[in-house]
């Protein structure tokens, strides 16, 4: 059996430069861009792709941070709508949101 990792997440934005732009204000992610209808985050253990449209739904993306109010913050500030405050599970603590093209993201802290 070949070994499988995962290397690669590409998102649907249906508005791909306010997208960008929140990836950018919220993440301090830096867009390399490929023609007009997409946009790639390169260099990091996962890489991620924002294509122009809405289909097929994309899986919720996760990312880890060492300062969950902070990134609450920041995800706020850049407009990002919070679907989900922060709470408690099993594995530490997360809040959920919705990205300008409505893709759910989750921000966690392990503990």
């Amino acid at each position: 059996m070949p070994k499988i990792t995962p290397n690669y997440m590409e998102m649907k934005a249906s508005d791909l430069g306010a997208s960008k732009a929140f990836y950018e204000k919220a993440f301090g992610f830096a867009f390399t861009d490929y023609g007009p209808e997409y946009a790639a985050v390169e260099g990091g253990p996962v890489q991620i792709g924002l294509a122009t449209g809405e289909e097929p739904a994309a899986p919720m993306p996760t990312f880890e941070t060492d300062d969950l109010e902070t990134a609450l913050a920041q995800v706020k500030a850049a407009g990002g709508e919070i679907v989900k405050e922060i709470f408690a599970y099993p594995g530490g603590r997360r809040f959920e949101c919705l990205d300008p093209s409505r893709n759910r993201l989750a921000i966690y802290k392990s503990g």
